[in-house]
Protein backbone atom coordinates (compact mmCIF):
# COMPACT_ATOMS: atom_id res chain seq x y z
CA UNK A 1 0.00 0.00 0.00
CA UNK A 2 1.27 3.27 -1.04
CA UNK A 3 1.96 5.65 2.07
CA UNK A 4 3.17 8.99 0.67
CA UNK A 5 2.02 12.39 1.54
CA UNK A 6 0.39 14.37 4.12
CA UNK A 7 -1.62 12.72 6.24
CA UNK A 8 -3.42 14.39 9.22
CA UNK A 9 -4.15 12.35 12.34
CA UNK A 10 -7.50 13.74 13.22
CA UNK A 11 -8.53 15.31 16.67
CA UNK A 12 -11.65 13.94 18.76
CA UNK A 13 -14.20 16.22 18.93
CA UNK A 14 -16.09 17.32 22.24
CA UNK A 15 -19.42 18.60 23.45
CA UNK A 16 -18.05 21.16 26.41
CA UNK A 17 -19.14 18.26 28.56
CA UNK A 18 -16.56 15.95 27.51
CA UNK A 19 -19.23 14.06 25.32
CA UNK A 20 -18.29 12.64 21.90
CA UNK A 21 -18.93 15.25 19.01
CA UNK A 22 -20.02 13.39 16.17
CA UNK A 23 -21.29 15.70 13.78
CA UNK A 24 -18.53 17.75 13.96
CA UNK A 25 -15.91 14.00 13.53
CA UNK A 26 -17.90 14.19 10.33
CA UNK A 27 -17.76 17.62 9.01
CA UNK A 28 -14.26 17.38 10.01
CA UNK A 29 -13.35 14.17 8.12
CA UNK A 30 -15.40 15.34 5.15
CA UNK A 31 -13.94 19.46 5.08
CA UNK A 32 -10.15 17.33 4.88
CA UNK A 33 -11.58 14.58 2.06
CA UNK A 34 -11.45 17.96 -0.12
CA UNK A 35 -7.61 18.35 0.82
CA UNK A 36 -4.34 17.44 -0.77
CA UNK A 37 -3.89 15.42 1.59
CA UNK A 38 -3.21 11.59 1.14
CA UNK A 39 -5.38 9.95 3.75
CA UNK A 40 -6.70 10.38 7.38
CA UNK A 41 -5.41 8.66 10.63
CA UNK A 42 -8.24 8.57 13.09
CA UNK A 43 -7.34 7.58 16.42
CA UNK A 44 -3.83 8.45 16.86
CA UNK A 45 -2.39 10.23 19.68
CA UNK A 46 -3.53 14.25 18.82
CA UNK A 47 -7.13 12.30 18.59
CA UNK A 48 -6.73 11.90 22.32
CA UNK A 49 -7.33 7.80 21.60
CA UNK A 50 -6.05 6.75 25.57
CA UNK A 51 -8.58 9.17 26.90
CA UNK A 52 -11.52 7.24 25.10
CA UNK A 53 -13.38 4.22 26.04
CA UNK A 54 -13.32 1.29 24.48
CA UNK A 55 -16.43 1.52 23.07
CA UNK A 56 -15.66 5.09 22.35
CA UNK A 57 -12.67 4.47 20.00
CA UNK A 58 -15.14 2.42 18.11
CA UNK A 59 -17.87 4.51 17.79
CA UNK A 60 -15.32 7.15 16.79
CA UNK A 61 -13.61 4.32 14.00
CA UNK A 62 -17.64 3.95 12.25
CA UNK A 63 -18.25 7.95 12.26
CA UNK A 64 -14.68 8.64 10.92
CA UNK A 65 -14.63 5.54 8.01
CA UNK A 66 -18.27 6.72 7.09
CA UNK A 67 -17.88 10.14 5.94
CA UNK A 68 -14.28 10.16 4.17
CA UNK A 69 -14.23 10.02 0.58
CA UNK A 70 -13.56 6.89 -1.06
CA UNK A 71 -9.81 7.98 -2.57
CA UNK A 72 -8.41 8.78 0.93
CA UNK A 73 -6.18 6.05 2.41
CA UNK A 74 -7.71 5.50 5.62
CA UNK A 75 -5.57 4.58 9.04
CA UNK A 76 -6.74 3.16 11.89
CA UNK A 77 -4.80 3.69 15.44
CA UNK A 78 -5.28 0.31 17.18
CA UNK A 79 -2.24 -0.06 19.32
CA UNK A 80 -3.19 -1.06 23.00
CA UNK A 81 -0.67 -1.96 25.70
CA UNK A 82 -1.22 -6.29 24.72
CA UNK A 83 -1.28 -7.73 21.64
CA UNK A 84 -4.77 -9.27 21.94
CA UNK A 85 -6.18 -6.04 22.56
CA UNK A 86 -4.54 -4.83 19.88
CA UNK A 87 -5.68 -7.47 17.38
CA UNK A 88 -9.39 -6.65 18.52
CA UNK A 89 -9.58 -3.33 17.55
CA UNK A 90 -7.66 -4.00 14.69
CA UNK A 91 -10.09 -6.60 13.51
CA UNK A 92 -12.72 -4.26 14.36
CA UNK A 93 -11.21 -1.65 12.26
CA UNK A 94 -11.09 -3.60 9.32
CA UNK A 95 -14.78 -4.66 9.29
CA UNK A 96 -15.34 -1.13 9.21
CA UNK A 97 -13.31 -0.99 5.95
CA UNK A 98 -9.98 0.61 7.42
CA UNK A 99 -6.99 0.49 4.98
CA UNK A 100 -4.13 0.36 7.58
CA UNK A 101 -3.74 0.11 11.11
CA UNK A 102 -1.63 1.83 13.27
CA UNK A 103 0.20 0.47 16.37
CA UNK A 104 1.82 2.71 18.92
CA UNK A 105 4.97 0.47 20.85
CA UNK A 106 3.64 -1.08 23.81
CA UNK A 107 5.42 1.21 26.48
CA UNK A 108 4.35 0.40 29.90
CA UNK A 109 6.29 -2.00 31.61
CA UNK A 110 9.26 0.10 30.34
CA UNK A 111 12.06 -2.09 32.09
CA UNK A 112 10.81 -5.01 30.03
CA UNK A 113 10.30 -3.78 26.49
CA UNK A 114 13.35 -5.31 25.10
CA UNK A 115 14.19 -5.91 21.55
CA UNK A 116 12.96 -9.25 21.98
CA UNK A 117 9.58 -8.02 23.28
CA UNK A 118 9.35 -5.51 20.47
CA UNK A 119 10.02 -7.92 17.52
CA UNK A 120 7.59 -10.99 19.78
CA UNK A 121 4.67 -8.00 19.70
CA UNK A 122 4.69 -6.38 16.27
CA UNK A 123 5.25 -10.01 14.78
CA UNK A 124 2.34 -11.91 17.11
CA UNK A 125 0.21 -8.96 15.57
CA UNK A 126 1.58 -8.70 11.96
CA UNK A 127 0.86 -12.55 11.65
CA UNK A 128 -2.90 -12.34 12.71
CA UNK A 129 -3.57 -8.97 11.56
CA UNK A 130 -6.36 -8.75 8.21
CA UNK A 131 -4.78 -4.87 7.84
CA UNK A 132 -0.91 -4.30 7.11
CA UNK A 133 0.75 -2.62 9.89
CA UNK A 134 2.18 0.85 10.50
CA UNK A 135 4.91 1.11 13.58
CA UNK A 136 3.99 4.18 15.59
CA UNK A 137 7.08 5.50 17.23
CA UNK A 138 6.15 8.60 19.55
CA UNK A 139 8.88 8.61 22.68
CA UNK A 140 8.32 11.90 23.66
CA UNK A 141 4.73 10.52 24.89
CA UNK A 142 5.63 6.80 25.59
CA UNK A 143 9.10 7.55 27.30
CA UNK A 144 10.24 4.19 24.83
CA UNK A 145 12.65 4.70 21.52
CA UNK A 146 12.45 1.74 19.67
CA UNK A 147 15.78 1.02 17.95
CA UNK A 148 16.12 1.48 15.05
CA UNK A 149 17.63 -2.06 14.40
CA UNK A 150 14.63 -3.38 15.68
CA UNK A 151 12.50 -1.69 13.10
CA UNK A 152 14.58 -2.76 10.23
CA UNK A 153 14.36 -6.43 11.31
CA UNK A 154 10.63 -5.83 11.50
CA UNK A 155 10.42 -4.14 7.95
CA UNK A 156 11.09 -8.13 6.29
CA UNK A 157 7.20 -9.07 7.73
CA UNK A 158 5.12 -8.87 4.67
CA UNK A 159 2.24 -7.14 6.97
CA UNK A 160 4.59 -4.93 8.65
CA UNK A 161 5.04 -2.15 5.75
CA UNK A 162 6.10 1.33 7.09
CA UNK A 163 6.65 3.37 10.81
CA UNK A 164 5.68 6.48 11.63
CA UNK A 165 9.01 7.85 13.22
CA UNK A 166 8.25 11.29 15.38
CA UNK A 167 11.35 11.05 17.55
CA UNK A 168 11.91 13.65 15.08
CA UNK A 169 15.61 12.14 15.07
CA UNK A 170 16.90 12.93 11.68
CA UNK A 171 19.65 10.75 11.63
CA UNK A 172 17.38 7.72 12.58
CA UNK A 173 15.24 8.16 9.61
CA UNK A 174 18.16 8.13 7.62
CA UNK A 175 19.19 5.11 9.17
CA UNK A 176 16.05 3.24 8.89
CA UNK A 177 16.00 4.22 4.90
CA UNK A 178 18.84 2.95 4.44
CA UNK A 179 19.05 -0.32 6.56
CA UNK A 180 15.77 -1.24 4.65
CA UNK A 181 16.44 -0.73 1.37
CA UNK A 182 16.74 -4.29 0.20
CA UNK A 183 12.73 -4.58 0.87
CA UNK A 184 11.20 -4.91 -1.62
CA UNK A 185 7.16 -4.57 -2.23
CA UNK A 186 4.85 -3.56 -4.89
CA UNK A 187 2.15 -2.19 -4.21
CA UNK A 188 -0.97 -0.70 -6.21
CA UNK A 189 -1.68 2.64 -7.43
CA UNK A 190 -3.58 5.18 -10.09
CA UNK A 191 -2.19 5.95 -13.63
CA UNK A 192 -1.43 9.47 -11.62
CA UNK A 193 0.73 7.37 -8.63
CA UNK A 194 -1.20 7.71 -6.36
CA UNK A 195 -2.31 5.07 -3.56
CA UNK A 196 -5.11 2.33 -4.55
CA UNK A 197 -6.32 0.20 -1.71
CA UNK A 198 -9.24 -2.40 -1.41
CA UNK A 199 -11.37 0.27 -0.18
CA UNK A 200 -11.24 2.02 -3.07
CA UNK A 201 -11.25 -0.99 -5.71
CA UNK A 202 -14.58 -1.90 -4.04
CA UNK A 203 -16.13 1.65 -4.28
CA UNK A 204 -14.90 1.78 -8.06
CA UNK A 205 -16.52 -1.64 -9.22
CA UNK A 206 -19.71 -0.63 -6.85
CA UNK A 207 -19.66 2.88 -8.84
CA UNK A 208 -19.37 1.00 -12.36
CA UNK A 209 -22.12 -1.05 -11.25
CA UNK A 210 -24.46 1.12 -10.19
CA UNK A 211 -23.43 3.11 -13.86
CA UNK A 212 -23.52 -0.02 -16.00
CA UNK A 213 -27.36 -0.52 -14.42
CA UNK A 214 -28.37 3.10 -14.85
CA UNK A 215 -27.36 2.62 -18.83
CA UNK A 216 -28.86 -0.64 -19.03
CA UNK A 217 -32.73 0.64 -17.46
CA UNK A 218 -32.08 3.55 -19.91
CA UNK A 219 -31.32 1.94 -22.86
CA UNK A 220 -34.22 -0.91 -22.61
CA UNK A 221 -36.17 1.60 -22.29
CA UNK A 222 -35.38 3.56 -25.38
CA UNK A 223 -35.58 -0.23 -27.14
CA UNK A 224 -39.27 -0.62 -25.76
CA UNK A 225 -40.14 2.71 -26.90
CA UNK A 226 -38.72 1.69 -30.72
CA UNK A 227 -40.01 -1.34 -30.92
CA UNK A 228 -36.44 -3.16 -31.05
CA UNK A 229 -34.34 -5.88 -30.09
CA UNK A 230 -31.01 -4.07 -29.77
CA UNK A 231 -30.48 -3.45 -26.66
CA UNK A 232 -28.55 -6.14 -25.33
CA UNK A 233 -25.53 -5.30 -28.14
CA UNK A 234 -25.98 -1.79 -27.10
CA UNK A 235 -25.23 -2.63 -23.92
CA UNK A 236 -22.64 -5.04 -24.64
CA UNK A 237 -20.82 -1.90 -26.38
CA UNK A 238 -20.95 0.33 -22.86
CA UNK A 239 -19.18 -1.67 -21.23
CA UNK A 240 -15.64 -0.51 -20.08
CA UNK A 241 -12.70 -1.11 -22.73
CA UNK A 242 -10.19 -3.50 -22.04
CA UNK A 243 -6.66 -1.22 -21.11
CA UNK A 244 -4.40 -1.20 -23.94
CA UNK A 245 -1.31 -1.50 -21.86
CA UNK A 246 -0.47 -4.55 -20.23
CA UNK A 247 0.63 -3.02 -17.21
CA UNK A 248 -2.47 -1.31 -16.46
CA UNK A 249 -5.46 -3.38 -14.82
CA UNK A 250 -9.00 -1.82 -15.03
CA UNK A 251 -11.15 -2.31 -12.14
CA UNK A 252 -14.71 -0.94 -12.79
CA UNK A 253 -13.72 2.82 -13.93
CA UNK A 254 -10.49 2.33 -11.97
CA UNK A 255 -7.17 2.49 -13.95
CA UNK A 256 -4.44 1.05 -11.41
CA UNK A 257 -0.87 -0.20 -12.21
CA UNK A 258 1.76 -1.44 -9.80
CA UNK A 259 4.75 0.96 -8.29
CA UNK A 260 7.62 -1.08 -6.18
CA UNK A 261 7.33 1.44 -2.27
CA UNK A 262 9.50 -0.97 -0.28
CA UNK A 263 9.18 -0.23 3.34
CA UNK A 264 8.17 3.32 3.60
CA UNK A 265 9.43 5.13 7.04
CA UNK A 266 7.11 8.35 7.95
CA UNK A 267 7.43 10.87 10.01
CA UNK A 268 5.56 12.99 12.59
CA UNK A 269 7.89 16.08 13.17
CA UNK A 270 6.51 18.94 10.88
CA UNK A 271 9.20 21.12 12.22
CA UNK A 272 11.53 18.82 10.23
CA UNK A 273 9.41 17.77 7.54
CA UNK A 274 11.65 19.13 4.58
CA UNK A 275 15.03 17.46 5.72
CA UNK A 276 13.42 14.23 6.87
CA UNK A 277 11.92 14.46 3.22
CA UNK A 278 15.24 14.82 2.58
CA UNK A 279 16.92 11.66 3.85
CA UNK A 280 13.96 9.21 2.20
CA UNK A 281 11.05 9.34 4.53
CA UNK A 282 7.86 9.24 2.27
CA UNK A 283 5.52 11.07 3.97
CA UNK A 284 3.87 12.52 7.44
CA UNK A 285 1.94 12.05 9.82
CA UNK A 286 1.55 15.43 11.12
CA UNK A 287 -0.29 16.90 14.00
CA UNK A 288 -0.20 19.84 12.49
CA UNK A 289 -1.99 18.96 9.43
CA UNK A 290 -4.71 18.83 11.76
CA UNK A 291 -5.52 22.64 11.49
CA UNK A 292 -2.84 23.42 8.17
CA UNK A 293 -3.29 20.55 5.92
CA UNK A 294 -2.31 22.41 2.72
CA UNK A 295 0.51 24.42 4.03
CA UNK A 296 1.80 20.49 5.21
CA UNK A 297 1.38 19.33 1.81
CA UNK A 298 3.26 22.30 0.05
CA UNK A 299 6.86 21.53 1.72
CA UNK A 300 5.66 17.82 0.92
CA UNK A 301 5.03 18.93 -2.90
CA UNK A 302 7.94 21.33 -3.49
CA UNK A 303 10.36 18.70 -2.22
CA UNK A 304 8.64 16.05 -4.81
CA UNK A 305 8.62 18.82 -7.50
CA UNK A 306 12.50 19.15 -6.59
CA UNK A 307 11.78 22.77 -6.07
CA UNK A 308 14.11 22.99 -2.80
CA UNK A 309 14.28 26.80 -2.34
CA UNK A 310 10.71 27.01 -2.43
CA UNK A 311 10.72 23.47 0.15
CA UNK A 312 12.75 25.47 2.43
CA UNK A 313 10.69 28.64 2.38
CA UNK A 314 7.36 26.56 2.96
CA UNK A 315 9.32 24.54 5.87
CA UNK A 316 10.34 28.30 7.37
CA UNK A 317 6.67 29.75 7.26
CA UNK A 318 5.35 26.96 9.17
CA UNK A 319 8.28 25.93 11.60
CA UNK A 320 7.56 28.00 14.82
CA UNK A 321 4.47 27.81 14.60
CA UNK A 322 4.57 23.96 14.60
CA UNK A 323 6.93 24.15 17.51
CA UNK A 324 4.67 26.64 19.93
CA UNK A 325 1.08 25.28 18.63
CA UNK A 326 1.50 21.58 18.91
CA UNK A 327 5.10 20.72 19.86
CA UNK A 328 4.49 22.75 23.42
CA UNK A 329 0.85 23.54 23.67
CA UNK A 330 -0.11 19.73 22.47
CA UNK A 331 -3.85 19.00 21.50
CA UNK A 332 -5.21 21.65 23.28
CA UNK A 333 -2.80 23.92 20.66
CA UNK A 334 -3.92 22.06 17.88
CA UNK A 335 -8.00 22.05 18.29
CA UNK A 336 -7.62 25.95 19.14
CA UNK A 337 -5.51 26.72 15.47
CA UNK A 338 -8.29 24.18 14.28
CA UNK A 339 -10.94 26.53 15.90
CA UNK A 340 -9.30 29.37 13.55
CA UNK A 341 -9.05 27.40 10.65
CA UNK A 342 -12.59 26.60 9.83
CA UNK A 343 -12.41 22.98 11.49
CA UNK A 344 -13.79 22.27 14.83
CA UNK A 345 -11.26 21.95 17.71
CA UNK A 346 -13.22 22.77 20.59
CA UNK A 347 -12.46 21.22 23.79
CA UNK A 348 -9.78 18.62 25.05
CA UNK A 349 -10.67 16.07 27.61
CA UNK A 350 -8.98 16.64 31.17
CA UNK A 351 -6.30 16.17 32.41
CA UNK A 352 -5.47 18.75 29.59
CA UNK A 353 -6.46 21.98 30.57
CA UNK A 354 -7.56 24.81 28.06
CA UNK A 355 -5.70 27.54 27.31
CA UNK A 356 -5.10 30.80 28.65
CA UNK A 357 -5.98 34.27 26.81
CA UNK A 358 -2.71 34.65 26.74
CA UNK A 359 -1.60 31.36 24.98
CA UNK A 360 -4.72 31.87 22.48
CA UNK A 361 -3.10 34.90 21.23
CA UNK A 362 -0.25 33.78 20.64
CA UNK A 363 -2.01 30.92 18.47
CA UNK A 364 -3.52 33.89 16.88
CA UNK A 365 -0.48 35.55 15.95
CA UNK A 366 1.58 32.14 15.36
CA UNK A 367 -1.41 31.00 12.94
CA UNK A 368 -2.24 34.75 10.95
CA UNK A 369 -0.49 34.03 8.11
CA UNK A 370 -1.31 30.15 7.48
CA UNK A 371 -4.70 29.70 6.71
CA UNK A 372 -6.57 26.91 4.75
Amino acid sequence: MLLHGIFPPITTPFYPDGQVYYKKLESNVERYSRTPVAGIVVQGSTGEAILLSDQERRDVLKCAIAAAAPNKVMIAGTGIESAIETLRLTEYAAKLGYDCAMVRTPHYYKKQMLPANMLAFYRAVADQSPLPLIIYNFPQATGYDIPAEVVCQLADHPKIIAIKESSGNLDKVKAMVEGTRNVRRQAAVTETFDAVTPRMVAAAEAESKREQEKESRELVSIAVLAGSGAAETSVGDKLPAKPSSSAVSLVGNLKTRQKEVGFQVMVGAAHQLEPSLARGAVGAILAFACPAPTACYEVYAAVKEGDIPLAHEKQDRIKRAVERVVGELGVPGAKYAMDLNGYYGGPARLPFLPLSGEQKAEVEHLMANIRN
